[in-house]
């Protein structure tokens, strides 16, 4: 296995989390899936800081590693990096993986399987497929998030149980799929968050499909500083802001600004639903948080800044960064690499 390129990439993007060894020893329990599969790890930081760790694990881990150096503290670049890796190695699918989530042994097992049968439908194939993203709170955390499933990620779907948008980490490219042929992650959005809502949202107006495989579930530990609602009603905030962006493409600004008010009075009526269910936190939090998303959208809507989340912008703020590749095989060498 180690002398092939993979028909099947797991991507991680990391950008200084020493969680990245219990993912990748999560990843070293997986069950076969049918497939040759390989690991690829795009290193987002300025320095090539995971570069040593990536190299320790490599020498033992049962599935070959590469390692990325895309650079700086713009995930849409690591992104953007793995998505070459996987067309430059010829991997038909590629699965985006959190450099903080942990896998059930048969996560990937679960998510081919249900691509393949996807292939099948007879209304055309998917060409993403998402699996659950299930949150792991710590001790001390308030109970209501855990009650509520809060922090858990999974698709958002229309009335018809239609899946119409989509997320990273958990998720299945196709490849071969015309739809993802060109798609890029945007630069612009790397620094706050929505770049995958962009992403997915430019995916399905080119035609593409996105199934759900229950039973690919994949874990996520909560840090603290994110088990809060504070830090909840920020996300969405900055969610409704990107969805806003979406939004008021071709808009004009009248009709932007009657969009606003329309966000402006739903957040009222979320804040309102909120104050009746004020009882419980569970209901109370959840209708708080889709006030913020309204909020957000409005405020974008009416000219407000996009807030940032993470990272800071790449010198230049140019989409062609450098992306350096370095190829660890299992030995800690070898010639793997863009």
């Amino acid at each position: 296995m180690h002398g092939q390129d993979p028909e099947l990439l797991i991507g991680i993007c990391t950008f200084r989390r020493p969680e990245l060894a219990r993912a990748l020893e999560s990843l070293a329990r997986l069950r076969p899936c049918g497939m040759t599969v390989g690991i690829a790890i795009a290193d987002n930081d300025t320095t090539p800081s995971a570069q040593a760790l990536v190299a320790r694990i490599a020498a033992s881990h049962p599935l070959p590693i590469t390692y990325l150096h895309a650079p700086e503290r713009n995930i849409s670049i690591a992104r953007n990096a793995l998505l070459d890796h996987a067309r430059a190695t010829g991997a038909r699918l590629h699965v985006s993986f959190d450099d903080d989530q942990t896998a059930e042994p048969e996560w990937l097992e679960q998510t081919v399987q249900t691509w393949r049968e996807g292939q099948r439908d007879p209304a055309g194939p998917f060409g993403v497929v998402l699996g659950p993203v299930r949150a792991m709170y710590q001790p001390g955390s308030p109970r209501w998030l855990e009650r509520g499933g809060l922090h858990d990620t999974l698709p958002v779907t229309d009335r018809k149980g239609t899946i119409i948008s989509g997320y990273t980490g958990n998720t299945l490219f196709d490849m071969a799929d015309p739809a993802l042929q060109g798609l890029r992650f945007d630069v612009a959005r790397g620094r706050t968050g929505g770049e995958d809502t962009a992403f997915f949202s430019d995916y399905l107006a080119a035609g593409g499909r996105i199934a759900f495989a229950p039973g690919a579930v994949v874990h996520e530990v909560v840090p603290q500083d994110r088990a809060s609602l504070k830090w909840l009603l920020k996300r969405r905030y900055r969610m409704g802001q990107t969805h806003a962006s979406l939004v008021a493409r071709g808009r004009s600004r009248a009709g932007r600004l009657r969009a606003a008010g329309i966000a402006a009075a739903k957040a009222a009526a979320c804040g309102g639903m909120a104050l009746v269910g004020a009882g419980d936190p569970v209901r109370r939090n959840r209708q708080l948080m889709r006030a913020a998303l309204h909020v957000g959208a409005g405020a974008y809507l009416a000219g407000a800044p996009r807030i940032e989340l993470y990272g800071t912008a790449p010198e230049g703020a140019t989409p062609a960064a450098p992306i350096a590749a370095d190829g660890i095989g299992p030995n800690g060498m070898g010639p793997k690499g863009t």
